[in-house]
């Protein structure tokens, strides 16, 4: 999986029960010819994951629910997530977790949450419902009213979320928690039918003059996640990375998360905003793969000081108005590029870009094919011989070279999304913000 390693800590213990004793004896190296390769990516390893994932799977969620069983059952849970599986059986298993939701554990609570959300089940209304009431726990109540709102959207849905939301507020002293909470009104508001929504114009984004001095790469997304958006690169002479035929470089890249739920939550899709790019990286985890990646992180997630490259500053603390001096002079209001922000603040971290070595036939249904989701980060396509493992194809390393061509990866990633039409973006369509003043 693409997570092991950059993943929240809920799911850490997760990856380890379900995969580390199952690649403990694969290792990534490079093959004479240079070649990466992934050995688990052969058809016997994928075949070999696939079923040991389902035995896990029945064997966890057969032990009867209980204190000392529940991290067997997220075991269990998150490995359905991973390869979008149900039956029968699982599905009355997940109806008698939630028989005894409230009384779990936060932990339980909010993987059986992310599970439903997932799997797009909408049978859990009445049992989610009755825990957003009752819980103190700000993730909790937000996963509560996310599922909610997407299956049960109504103007006394909307009243009760807002005056539960207020009175939290209200009384909230932690910054996580007022970060969940702001985020998840705003999107309520987003949602009334009398809200008139920003206008965006993302033109001064892409601006020759804005960030100059840092490579930046820019995800440009549709807000419906399951299509894949675009990545483009600009040089720290604020010029666009152009091909071998003279186009602007771009390669195809996912910010769906597997859960598909808001960035602000844990394990979301990819908030949008402006990260710090900060270098290349290659993972340890056999999930990801051998190919680099990316290091991005969050206002918030690191010190002021290293965000806006400032090696003088003593500045220690973060607000709202430090993040708001890096937007254009038109996008200082706009709310959907505070995101990061609000994301970095909730606590979520460790979202880089990079590519996979994940089964994508696990998603042969989904839009993104085969791109793999992830838990938050910027996924890139890349392509592994079912025979011995060789690298085939890999946009991410198309990325990375241009990264490099650009100047490194020393600057800014800005995720941002355009539209909500319902098909991948593509170069002709924002060729327009390209063109730069």
């Amino acid at each position: 999986m693409l997570f092991l390693f950059y993943i929240a800590p809920m799911i850490k213990r997760i990856l380890l029960f379900a995969f580390v004793l199952i690649y403990l004896c694969f290792n990534l190296s490079a093959q004479n010819d240079a070649t990466p390769f992934a050995k688990h990516t052969t058809k016997a390893s994928r075949e070999k994951e696939y079923q040991s994932l389902l035995n896990s799977i029945t064997k966890n969620l057969s032990m009867p629910l209980s204190d000392s069983t529940e991290e067997f059952w997220q075991d269990a849970f998150y490995a359905m997530e991973l390869i979008n599986y149900r039956s029968s059986f699982t599905d009355n298993k997940i109806q008698s977790a939630f028989f005894s939701i409230e009384k779990r554990s936060t932990g339980f609570q909010r993987a059986a949450l992310e599970l439903i959300y997932t799997l797009q089940d909408k049978a859990y209304r009445s049992p989610v419902h009755q825990l957003l009431l009752q819980t103190n726990n700000s993730k909790v109540f937000a996963m509560c009213a996310e599922y909610l709102l997407l299956y049960n959207y109504s103007a006394s849905l909307n009243i009760e979320l807002s005056t539960i939301i207020h009175e939290k507020i209200s009384t909230t002293k932690e910054a996580n928690n007022y970060a969940i909470l702001y985020s998840l009104s705003r999107r309520l508001g987003d949602r009334n039918p009398g809200t008139i929504l920003p206008v965006l114009n993302p033109q001064s984004l892409f601006a020759l003059n804005y960030l100059k001095g840092n490579t930046v790469i820019y995800s440009i997304q549709r807000k419906n996640r399951n299509y894949p958006g675009i990545a483009v690169v600009k040089d720290k002479n604020g010029n666009f990375i152009t091909d071998e035929q003279g186009n602007v470089f771009t390669v195809p890249q996912l910010a769906r998360s597997i859960s598909n739920l808001p960035g602000y939550l844990t394990n979301g899709n990819t908030a949008q905003g402006i990260f710090r790019m900060y270098g290349f990286e290659v993972s340890k985890g056999s999930l990801i793969g051998p190919t680099e990646n990316i290091q991005l992180t969050m206002p918030v997630e690191t010190t002021v000081r290293h965000f806006f490259k400032d090696s003088v500053t003593t500045d220690t603390i973060w607000t709202p108005e430090k993040y708001r001096s890096l937007l254009p002079e038109n996008l200082k209001d706009y709310q959907p590029l505070y995101e990061c922000y609000q994301a970095g603040t909730a606590g979520r971290t460790e979202i880089i870009a990079h590519g996979t070595t994940v089964n994508p036939e696990y998603y042969n249904k989904q839009p993104y094919y085969p791109i793999s989701p992830t838990l938050g980060c910027l996924c890139t396509k890349e392509l592994w011989s079912t025979v011995d493992g060789k690298r085939l194809e890999s946009d991410q390393q198309k990325l990375i070279n241009a990264v490099k061509k650009a100047g490194g990866a020393d600057g800014y990633c800005i995720v941002i999304e355009i539209d909500d039409e319902q098909k991948p973006v593509s170069l002709k369509e924002i060729i327009p913000y390209l063109k730069q003043k």
